[in-house]
């Protein structure tokens, strides 16, 4: 393969396009790997966040190596096609 045949599948490969669910919604995305924050602003919109809020994420139906686990804070989970989240809101008052 040439450079620029190698540049084009790359290019393909990384904007390829897959679904994800978040809260039993459907979200299509490009992403090969997402943020704890990316994934709870899938779920709740920004006014629905605060100092008093904590989001709970977990997953389900991902990649071979952790097809199920928890997200915190900072981390980031590799995105795999009909990868199923549940994103939890709860106030600490």
């Amino acid at each position: 393969m040439s450079g620029s045949q190698v540049d084009e599948k790359e290019a393909k490969e990384q904007s390829k396009e897959v679904t994800i669910i978040v809260n039993a919604r459907p979200h299509p995305v490009t992403a090969k790997e997402m943020s704890f924050d990316e994934i709870v602003a899938l779920a709740f919109d920004s006014s629905q966040r605060g100092p008093q809020i904590v989001f709970t994420v977990t997953y389900r139906k991902g990649d071979d190596k952790k097809p199920k686990g928890t997200l915190v804070e900072g981390q980031t989970v590799k995105i795999k096609d009909g990868m199923i989240f549940d994103v939890t809101r709860t106030d600490k008052s």
